[in-house]
Parts: structure tokens; sequence; C-alpha cells
């Protein structure tokens, strides 16, 4: 830890740099993944989803920045390279192979759902303790919620 005047106590602070660490993993590779799709799509729709990706992903990039600069600012230290992130992130592999774009679709709906109810949980461990740690990851999740739903809503659905 490194010295800070942020006041709140040391162990709140470990318990969430502990969590958002977990975070910075998760939001890093799910970042990669948005843009294995967005390189390899393919399809009649490949601009339209082309374009969306690279949206989504520009908007996960700023989660990764936000997780990293919180830790920062609660004395941890943030550890957020490649090689980190692959050790530790908690997410499902993505299917390289894939270039349908429907496939692509399906497979970044539930690597966001699974991301999505990793934040949604660590906000609830947060919360009772650390509200600006809750509320930053809160953000993150308006943005998660509106891009699954661009997204998933290129799925036929009944």
């Amino acid at each position: 830890m490194h010295k800070t005047f942020n006041d709140l106590p040391l162990k709140v602070r470990e318990h969430s740099i502990q969590i958002l660490g977990q975070q910075l993993a998760d939001s890093f590779d799910l970042y990669s993944q948005i843009k294995q799709a967005h390189w390899t799509v393919r399809g009649p729709d490949f601009i339209a989803l082309h374009e969306l990706f690279d949206s989504v992903a520009s908007h996960v990039l700023e989660a990764v920045d936000l997780i990293a600069e919180r830790i920062q600012q609660l004395g941890g230290t943030a550890r957020g390279t490649v090689r980190v992130s692959a050790q530790k992130s908690s997410l499902s592999e993505y299917p390289l192979t894939i270039t349908v774009s429907l496939d692509h679709v399906t497979a970044l709906s539930k690597v966001l759902s699974q991301f999505a109810k990793q934040v949604r949980s660590d906000i609830d461990l947060i919360a009772p303790q650390d509200t600006i740690t809750a509320d930053m990851l809160t953000e993150i999740m308006r943005n998660v919620d509106k891009d699954l739903w661009f997204i998933e809503s290129h799925l036929k659905q009944n």
C-alpha cells in the first residue's frame, strides 16, 4: 500500500483494492475479447457490428482506466498488464475460431453478461463501506447494460 491521506480505513481500502484488482483483470480481458470480435467479424452486417464493437470496446477501455485510477487513489498499485490480466481474469475464454457475425454477437453477449454479473455482485460487497467505489462501478454498469442491449439486439428473439 502506498501512503495516502485518503480517510477511508485501511481495511476498507484493502478490501476495495482487492475487488478492483480482479475487476481490472476482467475488464482488460473483456476489452481484448471485444477487439477480437471487432477485428474478425464477417457477414452482411459487418460494418454495423464492426463499428458497434469498437464503440463498446472504447467504453470498456474507459472502465479499465477508471478502475486502475481508483486502485491508485486508495493507495494500491494497479496491475493491468496483458499478462497479469490473462492470469487473473475470471471471464470465459473467447472463441478465437469464429468469424460469423451472429456467433460474435452471441459470444460477446455472454461475456458481457458474465462481466456484468460480477460487477453487480462487487457493488453489493463494496457499497456498505466504500460508496465512492460502488458509485464508480455503478457508472460502469450503466454502460455495460446499455452495450449488452445494443449487442444482443442483433439476435433474433421471440
